[in-house]
């Protein structure tokens, strides 16, 4: 069953850096009793995501906090190792934007999100969507099409919104 807006998202674990090995990092307690700005899209270092997705939650950050998100968090179905790099190359993490991984795609799989591309060797990765979620709840939810497309789900468009 695909997440729609009004939905709880489901208790999950992703991997992350935050010192110098990958760490378990919950998502309820970084969404509860706040409001946090979710995104996913089908991997780092893969063209769209890292040329337009993340560059429009890089862009709008600044207005995001304006209005009171607390985070902004982007998943993808990638290790710890390869989200930190990426962040880091991005400028993502620098711009204050929380990557996590979720490596074995059981998140993205819970919120009906997967999708499997073999001529491109995408194997339940993440279709690309933004998502506003206050408390745990998704009040927006903004899914793309086609996982090389970026208007739905960017960062201008989701702030639109709020």
């Amino acid at each position: 069953m695909t997440i729609s807006t009004g939905d709880r998202l489901p208790e999950a674990e992703f991997q992350a850096i935050l010192t110098e090995r990958p760490e378990a990092v919950a998502l309820g307690p970084k969404l509860k009793g706040r409001k946090v700005v979710l995104f996913g899209l089908p991997g780092a270092y893969t063209g769209t995501c890292t040329t337009a997705h993340v560059p429009s939650f890089i862009r709008t950050k600044d207005q995001f906090m304006a209005k009171g998100v607390d985070e902004i968090i982007c998943v993808a179905v990638n290790d710890a190792f390869v989200m930190k790099a990426w962040g880091e190359s991005t400028g993502a993490t620098a711009a204050g934007i929380t990557l996590l991984g979720d490596p074995s795609a059981d998140f993205t799989k819970a919120i009906g999100m997967n999708f499997t591309a073999p001529p491109v060797g995408f194997y339940d990765r993440s279709k690309r969507y933004s998502m506003l979620v206050e408390d745990g709840v998704v009040t927006i939810l903004n899914e793309e099409e086609g996982p090389g497309m970026c208007e739905i789900s960017a960062g201008e468009t989701l702030l639109a919104q709020i």
